[in-house]
């Protein structure tokens, strides 16, 4: 038997739920995977009768009832019998036995009264339609002949098929039922029977009766506890998809995400408003948080208003200090509310609310001058002592609570020093949303300029800058364009050549405009000024705006700045230099030429700590060496680059670059799974315009190369950008060859062939062979399919024009030749280029590639051996689609399927799904695994999904047994 607790939405919430997004709810269970696989193992264990009790617990609306609702649909589906019960508020102490009564009632509804054996009198204890009970007996004797009665009839029904008992809310039961479930756990321990029920873990107060219920559970020999914790991110994500129809915005996401803290009917309430953005609380959801604050003293609402106040996490000191009461009260006050499980304590030994909706709706609940003169009052606390909050988040206090207070001189002197320590912390985000509070309150503030010491156009430009920092391109090419119209280039040229070089990137960025007109005025400005660090950097910055149009320009004026930058003798600007050397004259150097000074750039960037251009350094260098074929070492530099982008603040730019080379790399290895993970971690960063294009046009088509159904949406998304006015080279390049990926994909031979012609048009196609490469095998494909000679001889002209450098140029180019002929010995060679280089994908559609040029010369071994290669590779990457083209080669050629070729399955789960298979086959949890593996118990668990599908098992325990037979453990 196993009994199984939980929690779902509380009453007014759960019929909430239902009015706004039932439907929705019920087709989809996000983030639940691995806690329903649990629940089937738990009823497994059911099946063969071995004892077993889980208890599950959560906060209300964290989405106990929909996971109970989904095993319920997997149980019944596979043969259980499911009855369901519920416990009723009416305090602590609840209605005797209403959850058993309710199920015993819907099973004599569908079974008859002969379900009871007879016992009908016995049994109208519980239902009094059965008629009136017999006489009673002596208490004690009368009750426990009652529970040996429910579980004998459990017992009788378990018989014939498993049996899963559904006891919700829990935390309402009353004595006697929690009397019957105990019994039913430990001491009828009957076999066949699974008891799921739920709690809410934030209704159990210090005396909850629950409580200690709980806690004599746990001493039960084969008792386990676990909790279902709120979405995370990508849950949060994956749920607002299915809510809204629609893949979200990053922004929605993240603005739901910290609104909602990852508890999905809160996310459902978000999601049905009718303000997707989330700027207001709805209604009726702030209706619904402040019905237990109500409940409330008057003394506890007002100290949990004045809390409200400081934030979601705040100390008692300064509580105790804005509240200004005695400090008996104050511990009464508090006592009650943490009673009411509002406030928890946090591992710093202050308070924090439990859910920051509720401190929003309590602080928006304020009357206007009650809501100043608190935070007023904050902000005179946390100046005369700072040390009340924590490390480093006084200033940002301050011109929080002077602000909220509409004290507008101090706000603005506030919000400057503020903005100027987050700076300091290279936290940009924070200092760019300071910075415009700034320039808000200028217009305010008669006085401004005497209080800052700065002017208007200086402000424009920090906060310009600082917004580049924080990736939000937009409002920096605002702030920039009115900078410059206040400014006077005569007077100061160093100044106007900076925002000018500010502006080009900023254009350039955005695909508007190539920013070569602002590049060059700020150059001919330049070349008045004195030389200085920051004319160097500024030389380069022309150097780097002018790559992407004239490439001898941008060579020339790159060598200008490394030249400068040597006469002043400032290391700092000769690394930036030499660094953007190597970025504009990546189409003249080969990638052996520059490689070695980019190297020693990295290296004296980490040698003098200098983190920004150590990271852009490293950006080059992963980016140089994947050109090469060198995926490991580009996979270590640009993982090593991350974490440096993030120190410095510059995550959203340099930063998702380093995450698209890591996840470029990972993809030529074969490691799929990690390389997703990389490109989700640059979505999440939402970078601006054509930055987002690294991770978008690789997660584009890995998704094509899965057959995953966001691959279209996200492909569209991608190539749109070529509708820019400008486009880098690179990005155009590899968007063309996304385009026609896409059309084949979609299997529309006319549009693939379209593209392609469009394609090979491209003037820049042979200037850049790592991307022109790729794109004209590709192109040959779709012109063999569709027949196209035109194209075809169009292909081999060009595929004459461009350089083969490196292994992957010669793969390509062996490839290209390949499609075009069908000759099997090119595709063998073929085969063996990418054997060479080491992109597991390419190697297997060249391997498919033969298997069809051999079947089609008559060698059925060949065609077979290389039939089966695919099936193995596809399988391990997961590349659906390739594995489906293979079974049909093999089943046209008479071969036996290639999708299936092994019968126990292990030979297609990859190197890291075997040692994931052996933890499990141990036992150990996905949380386990994760910490063996180090990696994170949900990359754990899809882990684990794949090897139950791979091995076409139903559960963990059924893929442990495969292991054990196969001895893999032993391997």
């Amino acid at each position: 038997m196993t009994v199984l607790f939980g929690a779902g939405a509380p009453g007014p919430w759960r019929d909430m739920l239902d009015g706004v997004t039932a439907q929705a709810s019920s087709e989809f269970l996000v983030g639940r995977e691995a806690d329903l696989a649990a629940l089937r193992d738990a009823l497994k264990r059911t099946r063969n009768a071995e004892p077993s009790t889980v208890l599950v617990g959560g906060e209300a609306g964290v989405g106990k009832t929909r996971l109970v609702e989904e095993f319920c649909r997997v149980a019944t589906a596979e043969g259980a019998r499911v009855l369901t019960g519920q416990c009723l508020e009416l305090g602590e102490e609840g209605l005797p036995f209403a959850p058993i009564a309710a199920a015993l009632r819907r099973l004599v509804h569908t079974d008859g009264p002969e379900v009871l054996d007879g016992r009908e009198q016995d049994f109208a204890r519980l239902l009094p339609e059965l008629g009136p009970p017999p006489p009673d007996a002596v208490g004690e004797a009368r009750r426990g002949y009652l529970f040996e009665l429910v579980a004998a009839l459990f017992d009788r029904i378990s018989e014939r098929q498993p049996l899963v008992l559904v006891i919700e809310d829990l935390h309402w039961a009353d004595r006697s039922t929690r009397d019957l479930i105990g019994f039913l756990i430990r001491s009828a321990r009957l076999p066949h029977v699974l008891l799921l029920a739920t709690y809410r873990t934030d209704e159990l107060h210090r005396g909850h009766p629950l409580r200690p219920f709980l806690a004599e559970l746990d001493r039960v020999r084969g008792v386990q506890r676990a909790d279902l914790d709120r979405l995370d991110r990508d849950g949060t994500a994956e749920m607002l998809t299915h809510l809204l129809g629609a893949e979200p915005e990053p922004r929605t996401v993240d603005a739901v995400h910290e609104r909602a803290q990852g508890n999905p009917f809160f996310i459902e309430q978000f999601a049905a408003s009718a303000d997707p953005t989330c700027c207001d609380i709805p209604h009726s959801l702030r209706d619904l948080l402040l019905t237990r604050v109500d409940q409330l003293s008057d003394a506890a609402q007002r100290v949990l208003r004045v809390a409200a106040v400081g934030g979601t996490t705040f100390g008692h000191e300064l509580l105790s200090r804005v509240a200004g009461i005695d400090e008996a009260d104050l511990e009464s006050a508090l006592r009650a509310v943490v009673a009411a499980q509002l406030i928890v304590f946090d591992a710093d030994g202050g308070y924090e609310f439990r859910h920051a909706l509720v401190r929003e709706a309590v602080h928006d609940d304020l009357l206007p001058g009650e809501h100043a003169r608190l935070h007023a009052r904050y902000a005179e606390v946390v100046e005369a002592e700072p040390h009340l909050v924590a490390m480093g988040r006084a200033p940002a206090e301050i011109a929080h609570h002077w602000y909220a207070a509409h004290d507008h001189p101090k706000a603005l002197v506030a919000a400057r020093r503020a903005a100027q320590a987050a700076g300091r912390r290279y936290a940009y985000a924070e200092q760019a949303r300071l910075l415009e509070r700034v320039l808000e309150l200028w217009e305010q503030v008669p006085e401004a300029a005497q209080l800052l010491g700065a002017s208007h156009l200086d402000l424009l430009e920090e906060t310009g800058l600082v917004a580049i920092d924080a990736g939000d391109h937009q409002r920096a090419l605002k702030l920039t364009k009115a900078a410059l119209a206040d400014l006077d280039a005569g007077a100061e040229p160093l100044r106007a050549a900076r925002l000018l070089v500010r502006r080009s990137k900023l254009l350039y960025n955005a695909g508007t405009s190539d920013g070569a007109a602002e590049a060059r005025e700020a150059y001919r400005l330049l070349g008045a000024a004195p030389p200085s660090q920051e004319r160097v950097t500024l030389i380069a910055d022309v150097a780097y705006a002018l790559g992407g149009v004239d490439d001898e320009e941008a060579g020339r004026v790159a060598e200008e700045a490394m030249a400068a930058a040597r006469q002043i003798g400032d290391v700092s600007a000769q690394v930036s230099a030499t660094i953007t050397y190597g970025q504009v004259c990546g189409g003249r150097l080969s990638a052996v030429e520059a490689l070695p000074a980019m190297q020693a750039a990295a290296v004296r960037a980490r040698e003098t700590g200098d983190l920004p251009n150590l990271a852009r350094a490293l950006v080059n260098v992963s980016d140089t060496l994947f050109e090469l074929g060198r995926y490991e070492e580009s996979a270590t530099t640009a993982a090593e680059g991350v974490p440096y982008a993030d120190r410095v603040g510059v995550h959203r730019t340099t930063g998702v670059f380093l995450l698209a080379n890591h996840a470029e790399a990972l993809m030529a290895l074969g490691r799929w799974d990690e390389a997703d993970a990389r490109c989700a971690e640059a979505a999440r960063l939402d970078p601006p315009g054509t930055l987002a294009l690294p991770w978008m046009r690789l997660r584009a088509a890995l998704r094509l190369a899965r057959g995953h159904e966001g691959a279209e949406p996200l492909a569209h998304r991608a190539i749109a950008f070529l509708g820019r006015p400008f486009l880098h080279r690179e990005n155009k390049l590899s968007l063309l060859e996304l385009r026609i990926r896409l059309a084949r994909h979609t299997g529309d031979p006319a549009g693939a062939v379209a593209a392609a012609r469009t394609a090979v048009d491209e003037p820049t196609l042979a200037d850049r062979p790592r991307y022109g490469w790729p794109l004209l095998a590709v192109a040959a494909a779709a012109a063999v399919e569709s027949a196209d000679d035109e194209l075809a001889t169009r292909i081999r002209q060009l595929a004459g024009a461009i350089p083969q450098r490196y292994p992957a140029d010669r793969a390509y180019a062996t490839q290209v030749a390949a499609t075009l002929t069908g000759r099997p010995q090119l595709w063998r060679e073929a085969v063996a280029a990418w054997r060479a280089d080491g992109q597991r994908y390419p190697l297997a559609e060249a391997l498919l590639g033969l298997a069809t040029a051999a079947a089609g010369a008559g060698d059925r071994p060949g065609a077979g051996a290389a039939v089966e290669e695919v099936a193995a590779v596809a399988g391990a990457l997961g590349a659906g689609p390739l594995t489906e083209a293979a079974d049909t080669l093999a089943r046209r050629i008479g071969l036996r399927s290639a999708a299936h070729p092994a019968a126990t399955g292990t030979e297609t789960l990859t190197d890291r799904e075997r040692e994931v298979l052996r933890l499990v086959a141990e036992g150990l949890s996905n949380s386990g695994i994760a910490k063996q593996l180090y990696i994170s118990p949900k990359t754990a668990s899809v882990h684990v999904s794949r090897i139950i599908a791979k091995l076409a098992v139903a559960s963990r325990g059924e893929a442990a047994a495969v292991a054990h037979r196969l001895g893999l453990l032993d391997d």
